[in-house]
């Protein structure tokens, strides 16, 4: 069972759809923070829709994947259906992400939302795999002053308190944050926020029981994520 397959899920339909850049596009004005939830930029993408009055978290809940549903994502992508031929996995998420960054290469221009999430999804799992895994991670964000927003993350019971965008930059690298501005025709403050509004929802994801029992598991997985991600872009050079 993937802990990430139903964020991954939803986050690479939004990305694919045609409509995401018309129904929520980049660039535009977004509020400075909303604490609690998952915020206007992740919103609209898992909300399926341009959310300008905030987003209710509930209707999005924690729950496994279900096989993910991306039979029909493959097939828009090949151009053919591809049911049954997704096999569900942490291990084919990696090829979902891939399959969804390298489409856009052949894209004439840049996507919505849902493509800018799907593009800081591998920034937010590697900066997770780099600061030591899920418990590492975490340690580092209580040691920078977060505790509050830590403890909102793993619970079960809580909204999301989701960083301050204007804080993004003490965890990210401020080059990669410009470029991936530079590369999707985003601006830099939705960048920050996408980042603040993500980070909190993958660790929601990993810890479901609202502690740490499945950290070996979410390691894992994200060490396949990764790993699936930068195979399936290389055939794509």
């Amino acid at each position: 069972m993937s802990l990430l397959g139903n964020l991954v899920s939803q986050v690479a339909r939004s990305a694919m759809n045609p409509e995401d850049a018309q129904r929520n596009p980049v660039n535009q004005n977004i509020n400075p923070r909303r604490t609690g939830g998952l915020g206007d930029i992740l919103g609209s993408v898992l909300g399926g829709g341009n959310q300008t009055g905030g987003y209710n978290p509930r209707q999005y809940d924690r729950q496994p994947d279900n096989g993910f549903g991306l039979d029909d994502i493959i097939g828009g992508l090949t151009g053919g259906n591809q049911r049954g031929s997704v096999n569900s996995g942490a291990g084919g998420l990696g090829d979902i992400l891939g399959s969804v960054l390298g489409g856009q290469r052949t894209r004439s221009g840049f996507g919505g939302k849902g493509m800018l999430i799907a593009i800081l999804m591998p920034m937010v799992l590697s900066w997770i795999k780099n600061n030591g895994g899920v418990s590492g991670a975490l340690s580092k964000i209580t040691g920078m002053g977060y505790d509050n927003q830590a403890r909102s993350w793993m619970s079960n019971q809580e909204d999301n308190d989701n960083l301050d965008p204007n804080d993004i930059n003490r965890l990210f690298d401020e080059n990669e944050i410009q470029q991936v501005a530079a590369n999707t025709g985003a601006n830099e403050v939705e960048v920050r926020q996408g980042l603040a509004e993500l980070l909190p929802e993958v660790m929601n994801q990993l810890t479901p029981n609202g502690n740490l029992e499945n950290e070996a598991e979410a390691n894992a997985e994200i060490d396949q994520i990764m790993g699936q991600l930068s195979n399936r872009l290389n055939t794509l050079k």
